[in-house]
């Protein structure tokens, strides 16, 4: 078996537990994938199975700490235990990689989705050494752009076919945020 590039780390905030995915959050994710606005703005497959979230969870999660190339985090609310959202780090090139978020629909409008974010950013700048954080959203998506301009990300423009979404080719804005400009814990 080959060793692991990169050690699954966990990250705290105030409120949150950011954590690999494991087996127990198959079913919460398979739960709150169905939300119609996550599969309207993601990628995650429409309809989403069950056997999706089992994918994510045991391929994709894991081969992305393994390889170091797609870390990912399920949020939990420590309140409650509660699985608030993902965040993930996929690497773009040297020093430089997307994030990518999805909230649950209950836990929107709570910033718990900006506190993780902005832990994830913190992160990858002193942990991965990244120099640039890119943010992508399909053309429309008024609520994950407003939350990347708070966290600190500047728009750069709109990026026209740039990226597929279940075999359609969309627009995507693009936001950057650079290492000097990402926000203190």
């Amino acid at each position: 078996m080959d060793e692991p590039i990169l050690n699954p780390a966990v990250l705290e905030t105030d409120r949150l537990l950011l954590r690999p995915p494991g087996p127990a959050d198959v079913a919460p994710i398979f739960e709150i994938c169905q939300d119609p606005e996550i599969q309207r703005w993601t990628v995650v497959p429409s309809p989403y199975r069950q056997a999706d979230a089992e994918f994510f969870v045991h391929t994709l999660a894991a081969d992305g700490w393994r390889t170091g190339r797609y870390p990912s985090w399920c949020v939990i609310e420590k309140a409650t235990g509660a699985l608030v959202g993902t965040q993930s780090l996929a690497h773009r090139g040297p020093g430089s990689a997307e994030v990518g978020y999805w909230a649950a629909p209950a836990a929107r409008g709570k910033g718990f989705t900006i506190e993780a974010l902005r832990a994830v950013c913190r992160w990858g700048v002193a942990e991965r050494g990244l120099r640039r954080l890119e943010w992508t959203a399909y053309v429309g998506n008024e609520p994950s752009r407003a939350l990347a301009r708070r966290a600190g990300f500047t728009m750069e423009g709109t990026l026209r076919s740039y990226a597929a979404q279940r075999g359609q080719w969309r627009d995507v804005w693009m936001g950057s945020l650079l290492a000097e400009e990402v926000a203190p814990a």
